[in-house]
């Protein structure tokens, strides 16, 4: 089963299209805080569609973190893709053990990837032919003005990324909620998308009413469900950005 099919067959069976984002802001890789993690994976999965841990968050805390990461991968349900955030971007031989640590070692379904090095960057990536990359297109931060947003010729930088996508069912882009205008949408390809920057980055779900598309999307919320300051459960927080994002899609 490829990463696309699995992907649509949870979407299907779940109604959703949130993805969990596991940016796990911890002090320490002890036995407590895996638990937690556990519990947030536990309580959500009735309402994700994807998990996404950040790897930087558990490499900041050295190889337990890395250790604690491979356990916890392990644990999420078969039946959900787990989308690695690594925005791996480098050349030759490098690409390909970055390739083999993210699909082999810790054998996830699908990578964010930094291509802004250009095409080849991919190529390593690509030959795993079941898993799914996501490019940075249109990046949520202020700084997606800087370059992603330039323009170069009759287009902008991000659209020759979207344009590395043709011909690879498995390749998406990530294209911030912040900054996913409709000028910006019409202008990418029918393909995957992953969708960070809703809740505490303040994307708004307008943005995506209306779009038509038919390649699946995930909505990531990482803080909106981790961290929020108030009563509810981490299952009532997903449940909300769930319907959330359901409403807008409709």
């Amino acid at each position: 089963m490829t990463f696309l099919d699995k992907l649509n067959q949870r979407i299907a069976t779940t109604g959703s299209n949130l993805c969990v984002g596991l940016d796990v802001r911890a002090e320490n890789a002890e036995e407590q805080t895996k638990r937690w993690i556990l519990d947030v994976i536990e309580q959500t999965t009735p309402y994700a569609a994807a998990f996404k841990p950040n790897s930087a968050y558990f490499e900041a805390l050295g190889w337990r973190g890395m250790k604690m990461l491979e356990e916890i991968l392990q644990e999420i349900p078969k039946d959900i893709p787990v989308v690695l955030d690594v925005k791996r971007g480098d050349i030759g031989e490098t690409q390909g053990y970055y390739a083999k640590a993210c699909f082999e070692a810790m054998n996830v379904d699908a990578v964010t990837l930094n291509a802004y090095m250009g095409r080849d960057t991919l190529e390593p990536f690509l030959k795993y032919a079941d898993k799914g990359l996501y490019l940075l297109g249109v990046t949520s931060n202020p700084g997606a003005k800087d370059i992603e947003l330039q323009p170069t010729g009759d287009r902008q930088v991000y659209e020759l990324v979207a344009a590395m996508t043709a011909g690879h069912p498995q390749a998406g882009l990530v294209v911030g909620l912040t900054n996913a205008a409709p000028n910006v949408l019409d202008l990418i390809p029918d393909v995957p998308l992953l969708i960070p920057g809703l809740g505490a980055q303040g994307g708004d779900l307008a943005a995506l009413k209306g779009s038509g598309r038919k390649a699946p999307l995930l909505v990531n919320v990482s803080r909106g469900v981790l961290y929020q300051k108030d009563d509810l459960t981490f299952a009532a927080r997903a449940e909300f950005w769930m319907s959330q994002i359901q409403n807008a899609l409709k």
